[in-house]
């Protein structure tokens, strides 16, 4: 009996923000409350890049395919232009509210 092959968490996420635009909406603001981890923030618009393909990603926000790998890398350190230029090409904005 052959059995399915298993996805991956980042695969699974990545397959339901291109399918849930609510989702992904949500999906980056979570990422953007989580104040003990600022690198989710990162991995969050990865996955977000991903799912809408990081070269037209990359060419709607004015960056590099390259660049844009490397900024949403794990050891990324991208610039506040970056994030937002990139949450802009996914159709998305960061925004802010008064901390509780």
């Amino acid at each position: 009996m052959k059995r399915k092959a298993s996805t991956s968490h980042d695969e699974a996420v990545v397959r339901r923000l291109r399918k849930d635009p609510d989702f992904a909406a949500e999906y980056l603001k979570a990422a953007l409350e989580d104040q003990d981890e600022p690198r989710v923030l990162l991995i969050a618009l990865r996955h977000l890049a991903l799912a809408q393909g990081i070269a037209k990603v990359a060419k709607a926000a004015g960056i590099e395919r390259e660049s844009l790998y490397r900024a949403l890398s794990i050891r990324g350190n991208p610039r506040l232009s970056t994030l937002v230029a990139v949450t802009k090409a996914i159709g998305l904005k960061l925004t802010v509210e008064a901390a509780q």
